[in-house]
């Protein structure tokens, strides 16, 4: 069943059990990959659909940072449930530990030497670990393990 076809599975079963959040979590994704899919100009597979997931996340991880500096508890935990709804469609992303162990293996392969060597590293490494870690937590890696 494609990732699509259950968000839709699932759609139906939170209206039945009118669970008001996950109906309109469930609905905004689907929004935003029909949204996807017009400008695409096409119906996406489910390594694209993630994609979309993944950047409907990130919003929510970026909105979260924002209410904790604001001091806005009452909405903070809204999106937290939202974000956990969101993460429940999307594959377990690598550890840093495991992505320490890959970044490590790639600056071996290049033999990469201080920050000047940091585009080279990242240009090998995102297409292995595309759609399995973060960037912004992988650029953060690299940068750590050129610089220390």
């Amino acid at each position: 069943m494609s990732l699509k076809q259950q968000l839709r599975n699932d759609l139906k079963e939170a209206l039945k059990a009118r669970d008001e959040r996950r109906k309109a979590v469930i609905r905004m994704a689907l929004a935003a990959i029909t949204n996807a899919e017009v400008a695409q100009g096409g119906d996406l597979d489910d390594d694209a659909i993630v994609a979309v997931l993944r950047k409907e996340a990130r919003r929510r991880q970026d909105t979260i940072a924002e209410l904790k500096r604001a001091d806005r508890p009452e909405r903070l935990a809204a999106e937290e449930a939202e974000l956990e709804i969101l993460q429940g469609y999307l594959p377990q992303l690598l550890s840093r530990e495991e992505i320490v162990a890959e970044a490590r293996q790639v600056i071996e392969e290049v033999g990469a030497e201080g920050m000047r060597a940091m585009g080279d590293v990242m240009r090998r490494l995102m297409p292995k670990l595309k759609g399995r870690a973060d960037g912004r937590l992988v650029n953060e890696v690299v940068r750590e393990l050129l610089s220390g």
